[in-house]
């Protein structure tokens, strides 16, 4: 018998092997201890980290290097393997090489280049890295994007401070502890009544994404809001479906800047007139598994350049590999009707 699809591999950014238990960034005596025989990776002003070219692993420079201690701006991101792993600011050099590489969006982008190390950033390269560099990278840039607005206390204005090596923020005058922010959002496949997994699925497309880009929908959890709640919403919000059987299927971190997104899948009546939200759907339509699958088929050997002299406008484009999104399809694509 048929049974419901569920994701059939773990998200690229849900991959995570280090051991960040609060006991490990509140003892500092074993952090200082361990210092000079940890690893830091550097993460830049644009949100991108070094990894050696045509490597899977992030490129990593020894912490004493940076001093006897951990210097106040430093980030713990965990333990792996008896070693100790830290973020560090950092930028490539400004006589850095500019490569040319595909990003997942299929856009052109250039890359610094120097001493064989690439930096890249992890929504466009996250799933060419390894578990242990994909969950460093995330935690780090998550880290970041949230000390950047958490400069300030949020009940006294007072100017706050890192703690905890980079897991909360206190306030220099009124001493108010602050801890890291995730937003929730969900995201829902859409599939048709047909069956038990359905036989097409809802996509739909933004106005500011590249030419074919296609997608599930997904949208911010609102206060006081439940998951489910917010699935039905947000799909009617967006493409004017009517969904039913909410289930949940995964989740995975995505720090741009503080998200993390919840994947559900749910059921609707293809037939049904679709009115998409003016400003924010630029085309909705149904599409076929063989349709999905042979997009997602094509994906795999890089993005279509929109810009080459034979680039077909019409071809379907998947999301990038970095994303829920993609291996949602993927699970959905290959299950039974």
């Amino acid at each position: 018998m048929t049974a419901p699809f569920q994701l059939n591999t773990l998200p690229t950014l849900s991959r995570s092997t280090a051991d960040r238990q609060e006991t490990l960034r509140t003892d500092p005596d074993r952090l200082h201890a361990r210092w000079p025989q940890a690893a830091v990776v550097l993460l830049d002003d644009r949100g991108r980290m070094p990894v050696p070219r045509d490597g899977r692993t992030l490129a990593t420079r020894k912490a004493r290097d940076y001093g006897e201690i951990p210097p106040e701006d430093a980030v713990f991101l965990g333990q792996w393997e008896e070693t100790d792993y830290w973020a560090l600011p950092g930028e490539p050099p400004e006589d850095a090489d500019q490569v040319p590489i595909t990003g997942s969006w299929g856009l052109r982008l250039e890359a610094p280049l120097a001493d064989g190390e690439l930096w890249l950033d992890l929504r466009g390269h996250g799933d060419l890295l390894d578990d242990t560099s994909a969950g460093l990278f995330t935690t780090a840039l998550a880290l970041r994007h949230w000390r950047r607005r958490a400069t300030f206390c949020a009940v006294c204005g007072g100017r706050t401070r890192l703690v905890q090596f980079g897991w909360a923020t206190k306030c220099e005058s009124c001493g108010r502890e602050e801890y890291p922010r995730t937003d929730p959002a969900v995201i829902c496949l859409v599939h048709d009544d047909a069956g038990v997994n359905g036989e097409r699925v809802l996509l739909a497309r933004q106005p500011i994404w590249p030419p074919g880009r296609y997608s599930i929908l997904a949208g911010f959890v609102e206060a006081g809001e439940s998951l489910e709640g917010c699935v039905v919403r947000e799909v009617r919000e967006e493409v004017g479906a009517e969904v039913s059987d909410v289930r949940y299927l995964g989740s995975q971190p995505w720090p741009f800047p503080r998200s993390i997104m919840l994947g559900f899948a749910a059921r609707a009546d293809a037939d049904a007139p679709l009115r998409l939200a003016d400003g924010e759907i630029e085309a909705a339509r149904w599409y076929t598994r063989a349709e999905v699958v042979e997009a997602l088929e094509a994906g795999r050997d890089g993005y279509p350049d929109p810009e080459a002299p034979d680039f077909d406008p019409t071809r379907l484009v998947m999301p990038g590999n970095s994303s829920i999104a993609r291996v949602m399809l993927e699970s959905w694509a290959t299950a039974s009707p």
